[in-house]
């Protein structure tokens, strides 16, 4: 399979080199890494440049000017310039575990969407790997607050990596998705401008247009590093957006990834 890695950034170069390090201890690398950088200051080019001198796969930055919170924007540009005809999404404040490009390789099928699961990092494990440049779990995961989902099993994933058809617990920093159904949708909404709800929306928009959905368990762990949250303020905005699509059974947002290949 042609896969393409899709990392999303913004001022975080500390935790984008070790999500960029982690790609390269997989038991299968993909295509290529597309860091998608909502406007990032230059230290995150020169470290993008400088890895993609030694990658064994391509490396590709796609930066647009920081005008705000633009993650939609930022992943259509990103989708836009992979080659690959599947893609995983992640985000660059999470460390991949070394099988999870194989777990995900996996679990891709014709037809579906694929939402992985994060083991969430505390505050000072966090911090302890930021200082140190490499994640180490601790002695019955001390330090991570959802400990099961460190535990990575075939059998486990088998029996509990089923299909739904709701939009809980949808989050794009562990997600893998064909490339053909997100041109079939337009891909993000770019209408989502702030934190929320934009994964949710392109999710809804996937299923309304006949894509299901399956929950990856037990597999393709992503160990997501402990920050502060986002500013909510736009939230009320947002979910009017997503409810609209919900409502209204919607599969196409004007604005969106078909304006990246006029």
């Amino acid at each position: 399979m042609r896969i393409s890695l899709i990392i999303t950034t913004y001022n975080w170069k500390e935790a984008l080199q070790l999500s960029l390090q982690s790609v390269l201890n997989q038991t299968i690398l993909p295509l290529e890494i597309v860091v998608a950088d909502d406007g990032s200051r230059p230290d995150t080019t020169e470290l993008v440049r400088k890895f993609g001198e030694t990658s064994p796969v391509p490396v590709i930055h796609s930066w647009q000017e920081d005008k705000g919170f633009r993650s939609a924007r930022s992943r259509n540009k990103a989708i836009a310039k992979a080659k690959g005809e599947y893609i995983i999404l992640i985000d660059g404040d999470i460390v991949l575990e070394s099988q999870f490009i194989e777990d995900h390789q996996a679990y891709a099928h014709p037809g579906y969407f694929v939402q992985g699961t994060r083991v969430l990092v505390g505050p000072e494990l966090s911090a302890q790997t930021l200082r140190s440049g490499h994640l180490q779990l601790p002695f019955f995961y001390r330090g991570v607050e959802n400990k099961k989902n460190c535990l990575r099993s075939v059998l486990l994933a088998r029996l509990f990596s089923i299909k739904s058809t709701g939009l809980r617990g949808i989050k794009t920093c562990n997600f893998a998705f064909w490339r053909q159904d997100a041109l079939r949708v337009n891909g993000f909404n770019e209408e989502f401008v702030g934190w929320g709800r934009e994964d949710s929306e392109f999710a809804a928009r996937l299923m309304n247009s006949g894509v299901k959905r399956r929950n990856l368990k037990f597999h393709g762990q992503g160990y997501h590093l402990h920050h502060p949250e986002n500013s909510r303020n736009r939230l009320t905005l947002n979910d009017s957006i997503l409810n609209k699509t919900i409502e209204e059974q919607l599969k196409w947002c004007e604005k969106g990834l078909d304006q990246y290949f006029v």
